[in-house]
Parts: structure tokens; C-alpha cells; sequence
């Protein structure tokens, strides 16, 4: 077994090139590879975990990840997966996002002493001359078959169409590819179905220019058992980055998994034994929801770290009452399970000012401001359709006016639906 069995075995695989071979060079040990990372924003979200579990098992398994950051390509946009034109950021966005992208990739990649790279393509691509890149490269694309791409036949069919500059994005990622082949020896890239075509584009580039033999991996794209794209939320996506979703609310986004999706999310979003994973599929109720508490807290260590995913698990606990884990489901988890009080301090919470409180806040307004809902509106319609509590009471209407005599013990515990919490305390 290699680790391409691995990642087929745990949901990861959606198609490979050259089978065989590929299975080959992985079986030989010490392979490279690589993934595009798109550095629009400083932190990457939950619908990026596959391509970074997926370097993750490579690491395991003996191989050098390289995690490419975009810092070229991203100056364009791939109009991969769009149907409109990306907005183009600038270097300096680029900069400071790749920061944030590497921190947190951080978490799951060990990249010392050279067991991984980060690389930017505009190292190589914002040096490139125009005419000896169209004479070198340009020359080994056919535009019949750039068209027939899936990426590009949705933008031409859409009524912004495609633009020039983003034409150009499959001979960039192409470059990439067959750069990175001769500087680093890398002869793998992974990454979501929709970049099928980029990838092929590099895989005969890499052949045609270094008569290299190159491969390709892409995932499905994953979505809940629902049908909705994974990662989003109705408060909007789940970040990796602590300062945008915070650990307990990512603990949050997991233990709220659909029944459905509670084994596949553990093969692909934690390293627990797939023996274990397999037992899951046929628990039910109680058992389930212990499943789903280990998966939110195997995912939440992964991207914060033990010490937040057991504040996180213990908030939990706190909130919804104690919980003990058996240690016959998915014993390989380091999920606590002894007995303990619960500590609610991992809980997101807001302080207010004596004035806005003595003044009153309308409850509609407070549910908007904490998060608990998008907008005003979204929180009157919450309010009015009895999905609104506060200190476990349901929330009279929404322009009830909450003042200090509505706190308890220090603080107003406001809940949206069954599991979505928020401290109000007061300052100290």
C-alpha cells in the first residue's frame, strides 16, 4: 500500500493520470508534488482542508510537499469554477496574504529543515519577457483545445465572457507545473476537479520541454449530504484563521455535521485509523452525536491546536451539558473522556458599554451585531419566527429592549437556533 492508496481509500481521489506509472514513482519514495493556493484573502477557509490534508498524507507517507502560492497567477485570476471575473489584488495584498496562507498551513505541514517548501510563481512569472514567452511556451498550445476546456466553455457561455488576461491563466499554471519540474523535481500536482484541464496543460508542457513524464491527481469537490458547497455557512464561510472564526465557533461548524456525512468527513478532514471510521457508519443517536464531537475535535486540534480543541470541547459541554465520550468509539482520538465540568470561556462574547445598556439595545439589533444573524433583517425574521432566546427564554419580539436587568450572573447568554451561542458580559 502507498499513499495513493490511502487517499483513495479515505474519498480524496476523483481522477489520476497514467495510473500505472503514477503509482510507481509514488511507490519509490521521496516524491514531490504540489498545490496551488489562490492568495486573494489572508487566511484560506474550510473549503480549502482537502488539497491541504491531501499534502499532509504526502508528508506522512515520505514524500516533499510544495504548497504554491499563486503570487503571480493571483495578479490574473483563474476563471476556473467563475462565471465572472476575479477581482485582481495588488503585491502588497499578495504579500501579506501569503503570511497568513503559510501560518496556517503551518498547522498541518511540518515545513523545517526542507520537509516542505512555500513557493510563489512570481518569482519566475513577473520576470517573464512577453515575446520569448509566446515564442517558448505559446507555441505548444493549441486554442482549439484550450476552448473545449470545461473552465473556459463556462465563461465563454456566460454573458460577461472570457477575458484575455484570463485566457492566458492555463499557460501561467502550465509554466508553473513544468518550472517546478526542473527546479524542484517535481513531478506531481493535485487539486480540484475543476483544474483538470490546467493540469494536463502542465503534464505535456513538462513532457514537451524536458521530455519529463509528469502526473496528475484531482479531488472531487466535496459537498454535504444537503448538496451545499462545503465550508459555507448561512453567517458565511468558515476560516482557518482564529481572529475570523473562532475556535469554538469552528468546533461548532463540525459538530453540527449532517448524520449522513460523519464517516466521510472523519476519512478526509482527520487521520484517525480508517478501520475505526468504518465502525461509525453504523452508529446511531447517541453514538452519533459522540462521533461528530470527535470529529470537531480532531479537526479543531488539526487547525488550532490541542489546548483550543479542548476549550472548545469543553465550552461545548458547558452549553449543551456534559458529555462523556466512550472509549470504544474511534479510540485512536485524544478527545477527553472523563467527567469534567464544562468551561464556557471558550464561547465568543462581547462586552458593552454601560451606556448602550443602560440606554437599552433592541434584541434585533444586538442578534445582528454579535454575529448571531447577517443583518438586521435576517435577525427581526429570526426573532419573529421564535428562533431567538435569550438566557434560554424565547426572545418576546424583535424590538424587545435589553438592558442590564436582563443579565444573570454577569452576563446574557443569546442563543440563534439550537446550537448558536454568544455571550453578552458586562465591563468590568
Amino acid at each position: 500500500m502507498n499513499v495513493l492508496d490511502i487517499l483513495t481509500e479515505r474519498g480524496f481521489v476523483e481522477n489520476t493520470t497514467h495510473d500505472e506509472e503514477l503509482r510507481t514513482y509514488l511507490h519509490a519514495g521521496n516524491a514531490s508534488c504540489y498545490i496551488g493556493f489562490d492568495p486573494t484573502a489572508s487566511s484560506l477557509h474550510v473549503g480549502s482542508l482537502v488539497p491541504i490534508m491531501s499534502l499532509a498524507h504526502m508528508q506522512r507517507w515520505g514524500h516533499k510537499p510544495i504548497a504554491l502560492v499563486g503570487g503571480g497567477t493571483g495578479l490574473i485570476g483563474d476563471p476556473s469554477g467563475k462565471t465572472e471575473m476575479r477581482q485582481l489584488i495588488t503585491h502588497e495584498d499578495v504579500e501579506n496574504n501569503k503570511k497568513g496562507i503559510r501560518k496556517q498551513l503551518s498547522h498541518f505541514i511540518d515545513f523545517t529543515d526542507g520537509q516542505a517548501e512555500m513557493v510563489d510563481n512570481a518569482d519566475w512569472l513577473t520576470g517573464l519577457g512577453y515575446i520569448e514567452f509566446l515564442r517558448d511556451i505559446g507555441r505548444h498550445f493549441s486554442v482549439n483545445r484550450m476552448i473545449k476546456a470545461e473552465s473556459y466553455r463556462m465563461r465563454l457561455e456566460s454573458e460577461e465572457g472570457l477575458s484575455f488576461i484570463e485566457f492566458n491563466y492555463m499557460l501561467l499554471q502550465a509554466y508553473d507545473f513544468m518550472k517546478l519540474a526542473k527546479s524542484h523535481n517535481c513531478l506531481l500536482q493535485m487539486g480540484g476537479s475543476d483544474q483538470w484541464g490546467n493540469i494536463v496543460a502542465g503534464i505535456e508542457l513538462t513532457r514537451k520541454v524536458h521530455r519529463k513524464m509528469a502526473f496528475g491527481i484531482t479531488f472531487p469537490l466535496i459537498t454535504t449530504s444537503s448538496g451545499a458547497k462545503m465550508g459555507k455557512t448561512a453567517s458565511g464561510a468558515v476560516w482557518l484563521d482564529p481572529e475570523r472564526t473562532s475556535p469554538y465557533e469552528y468546533y461548532q461548524f463540525w459538530v453540527n455535521t449532517d448524520d449522513n456525512d460523519v464517516a466521510r468527513f472523519l476519512g478526509l478532514f482527520t487521520f484517525l485509523p480508517m478501520d475505526e471510521i468504518e465502525r461509525v457508519k453504523g452508529l446511531q443517536a447517541a453514538d452519533l452525536n459522540h462521533a461528530k464531537a470527535i470529529l470537531a475535535f480532531e479537526t479543531t486540534m488539526l487547525a488550532h491546536g490541542q489546548h483550543r480543541a479542548e476549550e472548545a470541547f469543553n465550552a461545548a459541554r458547558s452549553m449543551f451539558g456534559g458529555r462523556v465520550i466512550p472509549s470504544d468509539i474511534l479510540p485512536s482520538s485524544c478527545i477527553p473522556r472523563e467527567a469534567v465540568e464544562g468551561d464556557g470561556d471558550a464561547v465568543p462574547s462581547s462586552v458593552l458599554s454601560m451606556d448602550d445598556l443602560n440606554e437599552g439595545i433592541p434584541a434585533f439589533k444586538l442578534f445582528s451585531t454579535v454575529g448571531l444573524a447577517q443583518s438586521g433583517g435576517a435577525a427581526r425574521k429570526l426573532i419573529q419566527q421564535g428562533g431567538a432566546y435569550m438566557n434560554g427564554q424565547r426572545v418576546p419580539s424583535f424590538d424587545y429592549m435589553i438592558t442590564t436587568n436582563d443579565f444573570e450572573k454577569g452576563e446574557i447568554i443569546l442563543r440563534a437556533g439550537k446550537k448558536r451561542y454568544h455571550k453578552i458580559l458586562i465591563p468590568r
